[in-house]
């Protein structure tokens, strides 16, 4: 139950945020690390794939497997968090303390961490039961 509760407030997180990979390309783009090219091709994409993960946590979509691919595509991001607080980069219209932007960061892995429990993939996926 507990699992289930978490999958939904992480696709509800995820959808919004791929909605805002929309309305707030600019920003977004402005975190793309300036050595990919087209960056609001990549906002997009990467906007596309976070509604689709949330569509996947909702509807339990073979969850292991999309726990998996949400986790990968987190460590994929990650070079833009990165980006984001060694540039001192503001979140929107909101500039963040260094501190904040970092803390930002180290917050991936706790999240990464979660996803890969909520979905029961590796390193959490539930042993058969074997009690026949």
């Amino acid at each position: 139950m507990m699992r289930r509760g978490v999958q939904i407030l992480l696709a509800v997180f995820f959808l919004v945020a791929g909605i805002l990979h929309f309305q707030l390309d600019d920003a977004f783009a402005r975190i793309v690390p300036p050595m990919l090219p087209f960056p609001v091709a990549i906002v997009w994409i990467t906007g596309v794939m976070e509604i689709a993960f949330a569509v996947a946590l909702i509807a339990k979509w073979r969850l292991p497997l999309a726990g998996l691919l949400l986790s990968a595509y987190l460590l994929a991001v990650l070079p833009a968090n990165i980006y984001m607080a060694i540039a001192q980069i503001p979140l929107g219209d909101t500039a963040l303390s260094p501190v904040a932007l970092w803390v930002r960061v180290a917050l991936q892995f706790p999240l990464i961490a979660l996803v890969l429990w909520c979905t029961g993939a590796p390193p959490f996926r539930k042993a058969p039961d074997t009690d026949g």
